[in-house]
Formats: C-alpha cells, sequence, structure tokens
C-alpha cells in the first residue's frame, strides 16, 4: 500500500501577533514618568499609568491619554486597589519622588502590590549615581534607596535597578559646575576624576527597552557621556564658542565641612533636593564613590546618546 505524502498547510495556518506587553508605570505624570511612557508606547507597550485622584484631571494625566496610555486612578494607601491596578502587568516600573513616605513606604506598598499581583519584574525610582558604594549617611536620598533596596531584594520578583549618573540637564543650571556668566568650571577635588551623565531623555528609553526586556539583571548602568572637570571644560568652550577656565573651590575635605555648615544654617528638611542636598550629590560624584563601575549602554543599540557638548549648545 502506497502512503499518499502529506499536504503542508504550514503557510495557511492563521498567524497571530503576541499580545504587548502591559507596563505599569508609578509616577507616570512627572517629569521622568512622561517620558518613559512616551517611549514605551514607542516600542508598543501598554501602559496603565497610576495617577493619584487630584492628578488625573491635570495636564500631564491628559498628556497621558492623549499618548494612549491608560489613566488608573489609585490610593497609594490602598493594597486592594494597588493589587487590582498591578494585573496582569509585565514590569511595574516606578518614578515616583520624594523622600521616605515615598521612596520607602509608597514603594514598599507598590512592592507589595506587584508581588500580590503575579507581576514578574519591578524597576524601582533609582535613576541616580551608584549609591549601593556609598557609606550611610553621605546622601540623605540615597540612603533612602539603600534602605528601599534591602525590601526589594528580600521580596520573590525579579528587581532591576537603573543607574545613570547625574541627569546632564543639571549642569545648565541646578548643578553649579558650569558657570556660564564668568566662564568657569566650578569643582572641588580632582579636575581629572571621571563622572557619569545622562540626560533625562535617554534615561527614559533605556528604562523603556529594560522594562521590555525580561532578562535584565539585578542592575543597569548608563551614561551618555563619562566626562571629568576638564572634559566639561572642553565641553562648554566648544559649545558657547568661548574659552572656560577651572575654578578649584577647595579639597573634597572642604566641601564636606560646607555641607555640614549648609545643613545647620538652611536645613529644609522636607525638601526633596535642598541645597545641600545638591552638594552631598556632587561631592559623592567627586570623590569617585559614585562612579558607575561598568556601562551598558551596548544593551540597547538603538539609543543615541547625546553628549555634554551638545546639550549645552542647546537653548
Amino acid at each position: 500500500m502506497t502512503s499518499l505524502p502529506l499536504e503542508d498547510n504550514t503557510n495557511s495556518l492563521p498567524t497571530t501577533n503576541p499580545e504587548p506587553a502591559t507596563i505599569v508605570l508609578a509616577g507616570a505624570t512627572g517629569a521622568l514618568g512622561l517620558l518613559i511612557a512616551h517611549h514605551l508606547l514607542q516600542r508598543g507597550a501598554t501602559v496603565r499609568a497610576l495617577v493619584r485622584p487630584e492628578a488625573s484631571t491635570k495636564a500631564e494625566a491628559e498628556s497621558l491619554r492623549l499618548q494612549g496610555a491608560t489613566i488608573v486612578k489609585v490610593d497609594y494607601n490602598d493594597k486592594a486597589e494597588l493589587t487590582k491596578a498591578c494585573t496582569g502587568a509585565t514590569c511595574v516600573v516606578s518614578a515616583v519622588s520624594g523622600l521616605r513616605e515615598v521612596i520607602v513606604e509608597t514603594q514598599t506598598r507598590l512592592l507589595e502590590a506587584a508581588v500580590a499581583a503575579g507581576v514578574p519584574r519591578f524597576i524601582p525610582s533609582d535613576f541616580s549615581a551608584d549609591f549601593t558604594k556609598l557609606p550611610e549617611g553621605s546622601n540623605r536620598n540615597f540612603d533612602l534607596r539603600r534602605e528601599f533596596m534591602r525590601r526589594l531584594d528580600q521580596a520573590p520578583i525579579q528587581a532591576t535597578s537603573i543607574l545613570n549618573g547625574m541627569f546632564m540637564e543639571l549642569l545648565k543650571g541646578q548643578a553649579p559646575l558650569i558657570l556660564s556668566g564668568p566662564r568657569r568650571i566650578l569643582y572641588w577635588g580632582d579636575a581629572d576624576q571621571p563622572l557619569d551623565f545622562t540626560t533625562m531623555v535617554n534615561t527614559a528609553e533605556f528604562t523603556a527597552a529594560a522594562a521590555l526586556d525580561p532578562s535584565t539583571p539585578r542592575y543597569l548602568r548608563v551614561a551618555g557621556e563619562v566626562a571629568s572637570i576638564r572634559g566639561l571644560q572642553v565641553a562648554a568652550t566648544e559649545a558657547m564658542g568661548k574659552e572656560f577656565r577651572l575654578l578649584r573651590a577647595g579639597s573634597l575635605g572642604f566641601l564636606g565641612t560646607l555641607i555640614k555648615v549648609t545643613q545647620t544654617i538652611a536645613p529644609a528638611k522636607e525638601e526633596v533636593f535642598p541645597p545641600w542636598q545638591g552638594m552631598q550629590y556632587l561631592h559623592n560624584m567627586l570623590s569617585g564613590q559614585a562612579k558607575l563601575a561598568t556601562l551598558d549602554n551596548a544593551r540597547y543599540p538603538g539609543i543615541r546618546y547625546t553628549q555634554v557638548r551638545e546639550l549645552l549648545a542647546t537653548k
């Protein structure tokens, strides 16, 4: 008996596109959160933006809606509500900003909700220099991140922190390193210490890629540019077309003393970024303690990183 050849029906089978990943985004109406949402949507993700009820009618929430995100009003004190908001997500990304009540307590409730909902991955709101290597007390905001890190590392969920050095945009004002008026580069310590800078846009784009990448390690480190104080001098001179000179204000020990004095005369303990907090951040970077050891820029090759000179040249 001769058997007939089987007909190959492979090409006639219906094809189905995989469901887009669902990302829950906390802190979605903040500056970084809005950028992360934008890049997630650009990559085809379904974005579920968690928004406090009082912020749901603001312009930022409307912008998220217009881009295609789903706005979910939540009370961060209501675990059942948070768990429902996280159900079905592939990753929870936190871009919240604040002090202990937010960075430790609110994020802990969000973490517990993600675990209860069976979400496999969690990206905390770290987005900073490498705080894991710093001693307690050297930076208040980093101390809070380490406190939450210890809770996160004990949770049954895959966690990935994204470390990006300093937001490069701060060089145009808030971080008093590049003084455009007197054309000076202000610093303490060693002018050749390498420093990590990444724009918020590049950080958000990298975060979006990581949120959609199921194989991320515990830490990802990214820097748009690694530049020393002398490198900033060259970048500022080229961008402005006028010569910038170095201005050494003293040793790192002197900066440490200045931080303590500022904390005493202007404590502003309820502010997220009082002047002394910015000075602590500079001290951590200029000392080299918070330097990113290795960089994972090449993990997502489609990202084009803005350089310091480019940023300074923009109006």
